[in-house]
């Protein structure tokens, strides 16, 4: 008998990997490193200037979503479904930081990918008409290898598509393995800290719509971008799920073209269907707003009355227990008799109706419908229906009806509450009609004309 042990492998971890890969090129640190006062951490920074920004109409957009501008050593993570738009998403923005138009000149951007040649991705920058000379492409999936590239560089921002797909030498799994994966974005977060340098991340999708990785990636990056979009549209949305250095609530909506995205300035005609050129009227259709972060958007709502139809309800894209409260205080508190018909209803563009604000802009498509009597356009109702028949107000209201306002609309239907906070703005030829209930709405809006 013979005494045997197995040795233990060491196991390489992203922190070693750093470590090897940046000790000759980054500024030593000491080990013995002292707690510093708040007071001195931001000495001397001016705060205006500390996010780099992104120029131009896209830039804007984009910046907003980040919290006002891209901040520096910061880690980036962007989810979203295959062919939404991800890759061109991020081209345009390292295009947009290499030119550094507020930044005093153009500064070194590397874009690196681990699914495309750089061929590949040279013949999408000229469809995009990107021809920005700070912009460098290379195509690698080692991690090592693409910090040891990036010392040759004074760069401004970091690039990897995807995070799946890169790896390092040494950690066991293969790319895109939740311990490679886990590994690689410790490496690079390491690097953002170190360097100060922002990097961007491309993150693929589960079925489930989540990033790949149980969430792990989320948990270790400083924002969290999805991009949503219709495959049947060209309208894309950015939003933010996480930000570290901003709100959450902020949305960018763009609309893929041949030359890439470009920012939608008027988000509210994603919702709004084409209206009929040769008639004023259009029945069963009614206008709501609605919002979505500190955005606010209109929607149009469709309803369908059909007297002894065999399906009594047919809903899509409004809750169908918001749906059916709705039309029972119409049968109960307005008189409406709709129980012998069936009630269809649609918004607009596939959108769902998740709040209380499009209550009344519900009700009057029901109605249009029921009576026959077409909502003149140029028209938008705003307002939460009780139990009794009661209109009561929503929040942020002040934001809906400027949007109202400042689309044109000729008159809008609020809360009577709602009345007196609107005093101090600015309707200009907007009219500003506040009702109590639902038997008051009916007799303004559906009078003999």
């Amino acid at each position: 008998m013979k005494r045997f042990s197995e040795g233990v492998e060491h196991l390489t971890t992203g922190f070693d990997v750093l470590e090897n890969v940046t000790r000759s090129w980054l500024p030593h640190q000491s080990v013995r490193a002292m707690p510093t006062k708040l007071t001195d951490v931001n000495k001397g920074i001016n705060q205006s200037n500390w996010r780099i920004p992104l120029c131009g109409l896209f830039g804007a957009e984009v910046g907003r979503v980040l919290g006002g501008g891209l901040v520096p050593g910061c880690l980036v993570l962007i989810g979203g479904d295959p062919g939404v738009g991800k890759s061109t998403l991020l081209l345009q923005i390292a295009a947009i930081v290499a030119e550094g138009c507020d930044m005093g000149g153009p500064a070194p951007v590397l874009y690196v990918s681990g699914e495309e040649s750089i061929e590949q991705i040279g013949n999408r920058a000229d469809r995009m008409r990107i021809g920005t000379d700070e912009l460098f492409l290379y195509a690698s999936t080692d991690v090592e290898d693409i910090l040891e590239k990036t010392q040759t560089l004074s760069l401004r921002a970091l690039v990897i598509d995807s995070i799946q797909t890169v790896y390092l030498r040494g950690v066991t799994g293969s790319a895109g393995g939740l311990s490679q994966v886990k590994e690689c974005t410790e490496v690079l977060l390491r690097f953002a800290k170190k360097t100060n340098i922002p990097v961007f991340l491309i993150g693929h999708v589960t079925k489930s719509g989540e990033i790949a990785g149980p969430r792990v990636l989320e948990h270790i990056v400083d924002v969290v971008l999805y991009m949503e979009g219709e495959k049947c549209s060209s309208h894309r949305l950015l939003r933010s799920v996480k930000n570290r250095f901003g709100s959450t609530d902020e949305l960018g909506v763009f609309e893929m073209s041949q030359s890439g995205l470009q920012a939608v300035s008027n988000p509210s005609e994603m919702f709004l269907s084409e209206q009929q050129s040769d008639s004023e009227f259009l029945a069963g259709l009614a206008v709501t707003v609605i919002m979505d972060g500190s955005r606010a958007f209109l929607i149009e709502i469709q309803a369908l009355c059909v007297a002894g139809s065999s399906v009594s309800r047919q809903v899509n894209g409004v809750q169908a227990g918001r749906a059916e409260m709705i039309i029972s205080v119409l049968i109960k508190q307005a008189g409406l008799k709709l129980q012998e018909n069936g009630v269809f209803l649609n918004v607009v563009s596939g959108v769902s109706l998740s709040e209380t604000a499009g209550d009344l802009a519900v009700a009057a498509a029901i109605c249009s419908s029921f009576l026959e009597f077409p909502l003149p356009v140029g028209i938008a109702f705003i307002g939460e229906i009780g139990l009794g028949g009661e209109i009561r107000t929503v929040p942020r209201m002040d934001k809906r009806i400027n949007t109202v306002v400042k689309l044109g609309y000729k008159k809008c239907i609020i809360p009577k509450s709602a009345e007196t906070s609107l005093s101090a703005l600015d309707l200009g030829d907007t009219e500003i009609v506040a009702c109590r209930n639902l038997k008051e709405m009916i007799n303004i809006v559906f009078r003999k004309r």
